[in-house]
């Protein structure tokens, strides 16, 4: 069940940000997308304390995505 729930969550998420890629102009190719997975597991915390809160969003709604040209701390050079 928690593997479903990922997966669904993390499909949601990439189709949200490719979405938005394209609106931004990015260039999205389709041989790029065919290598996209739900099953990446680096955003996964399996160990440590989780907040279950919702955000207050609209219906079929979902949070604000990152912004593409501003690096992350955690990101792997």
């Amino acid at each position: 069940m928690v593997l479903n729930c990922v997966v669904l969550w993390t499909t949601v998420y990439l189709d949200a940000a490719v979405r938005q890629l394209k609106a931004q102009g990015y260039p999205v190719r389709d041989e790029d997308m065919t290598h996209l997975s739900p099953f990446v597991n680096r955003h996964l915390g399996v160990h440590g304390a989780y907040n279950f809160a919702l955000p207050d969003l609209a219906p079929d709604a979902v949070r604000d995505l990152r912004d593409p040209d501003t690096a992350e701390d955690d990101e792997e050079i």
